[in-house]
């Protein structure tokens, strides 16, 4: 299990932000959070406060941004605040998790049922990078063909 800090990649965060219950740091296309251990992550208590500050931050409601949840630490949530989220509408261009458990797999396989958007599973918060940035440079390729063929 590997915080972000304790990876060549915290240097490329533009921005980082400490909350009482978690750590979040802010790439040019994606987020990665840390919640926490022992935390009860609840949309009123802590979603609201992050997508609130992301947008602002983003100027988005976030369909442009990939959030990877790497959980490094026992925390619980509420799946089904994830509607909450959606109908706010905030948005995510897709979602990671990273676990490095079989019960942290189960938690993401019921979670995956309150997401409207693409979510993979990692088990490596490496892994999950590397994702994002191969979803970011397809989106630079497909541009570039259709420019061409204009």
């Amino acid at each position: 299990m590997k915080k972000l800090r304790d990876t060549p990649y915290y240097y490329r965060a533009i921005h980082e932000i400490n909350y009482s219950f978690g750590d979040f740091y802010l790439f040019d296309t994606f987020i990665v959070g840390e919640f926490h251990e022992d935390v009860h992550i609840s949309w009123n208590e802590h979603g609201k406060t992050i997508a609130e500050e992301l947008s602002n931050l983003y100027d988005n409601n976030g369909k442009d941004l990939v959030y990877i949840s790497n959980r490094v630490n026992d925390y619980s949530l509420v799946p089904t605040d994830w509607k909450k989220f959606f109908k706010l509408s905030y948005n995510l261009k897709a979602y990671g998790i990273v676990s490095y458990t079989k019960t942290g797999y189960f938690n993401a396989m019921l979670e995956r049922m309150f997401v409207n958007t693409k979510l993979r599973w990692f088990n490596s918060l490496e892994d999950a990078i590397a994702w994002v940035d191969h979803i970011s440079n397809t989106e630079v390729l497909v541009l570039k063909a259709k420019k061409a063929s204009l």
